[in-house]
């Protein structure tokens, strides 16, 4: 299908491989349990949307919001994360954005981030609003783009709507390394005016220097609800909009957070995480640059790194599950 249209067909194969032979069963191997559907959020876009749960009748320690990454989706290795948080006593929620997965609208095209925000935001407070839900703390976990799009949730709600962010190699500043040379952003700023859909900006392989591994790198390529075309001129814009605020306000960020970066991540700079962790006014913050790591920290690389990673993300939600004493943490670990 072309990479312009929207795919909403069930994936025949599995990230996992053949076998097991159905979700439900891959769920239940790994000690949780899923479920997919469609959410019409009031702008009425359709979100498709996943959720996975603990297995058995035992309450969630905690709810945790999760956000993918710029043409990624929640249907493929994503899911790893999010049902090893399940088996760990997590309830794991996502959608695919706007124009990405299986939700509505033209493939990789986010030419309004705010609405797109507005849109998860509906599907995330129905979920608490359900009465299994009350009392339980809420967080927010975002990879790459996705790791931005949650700071800028939590600059546009209340502070005490969030018990804390996971933010896994976020994307909170363009890259001078990614990001096109001056004068180009202001040329395609004026082009996207006209024509924002066209798909005609260069970029290089992010696979390539996203994933490590290379049998993974072919799970990845794999993947039939990746958007493998080039950015669209309106998606571009929009995020160099987005991010350029969002590093303007770093300092306005106060949500407990963990920030995980590879120190060999081509895609987004660990340097903008040491920012964000040095200029953020959040009490409880906690940053880890790991040695040698790519952007995939969570499936592109060996197994014994991403165990690594998983590790620490459970410990740290663990630990802001569990009531303590007023203090602050501040921890920074190369």
């Amino acid at each position: 299908m072309p990479d312009g249209e929207r795919h909403e067909e069930a994936p025949d194969v599995n990230f996992w491989g053949e076998q097991p032979a159905t979700e439900a069963e891959y769920y239940a191997a790994h000690g949780a349990d899923g479920e997919s559907s469609y959410f019409t959020p009031p702008g009425g876009r359709r979100l498709f949307t996943r959720a996975w749960r603990p297995r058995g009748d035992g309450a969630p320690r905690a709810l945790v919001f999760m956000v993918h990454g710029y043409g990624n989706d929640i249907s493929w290795t994503f899911q790893s994360t999010a049902v090893f948080l399940a088996r760990s006593g997590f309830a794991c929620f996502a959608a695919d954005l706007p124009g990405h997965g299986r939700s509505h609208g033209l493939r990789a095209f986010v030419p309004d981030l705010d609405s797109a925000i507005a849109d998860l935001l509906a599907f995330f407070r129905s979920v608490r609003r359900r009465e299994e839900h009350a009392g339980l703390p809420c967080f927010l976990f975002g990879e790459s783009m996705g790791g931005a799009i949650c700071l800028l949730i939590h600059l546009r709600t209340p502070p005490e709507e969030w018990a804390g962010a996971v933010l896994v190699a976020p994307m909170c500043k363009i890259s001078d390394r990614i990001r096109p040379p001056w004068p180009l952003p202001q040329i395609l700023t004026f082009v996207a005016r006209f024509a924002p859909t066209l798909a005609i900006v260069p970029t290089a392989d992010l696979i390539e220097k996203s994933v490590k591994v290379p049998a993974k790198r072919l799970i990845a390529a794999r993947n039939p609800m990746r958007y493998s075309g080039r950015p669209r001129l309106g998606t571009v814009v929009e995020l160099l909009r987005a991010t350029d605020e969002l590093g303007a306000r770093l300092g306005e960020v106060t949500v407990p957070f963990l920030v995980v970066h590879g120190s060999a991540d081509e895609v987004t700079d660990p340097d903008i995480s040491r920012a964000l962790y040095d200029a953020a006014a959040s009490k409880d913050k906690t940053i880890k640059i790991y040695d040698g790591m790519m952007h995939s920290m969570l499936f592109g690389e060996p197994d014994e790194n991403i165990e690594r990673v998983r590790a620490d993300i459970l410990a740290w939600l663990n630990e802001r599950c569990t009531p303590r004493e007023e203090g602050s943490f501040l921890t920074i670990q190369d």
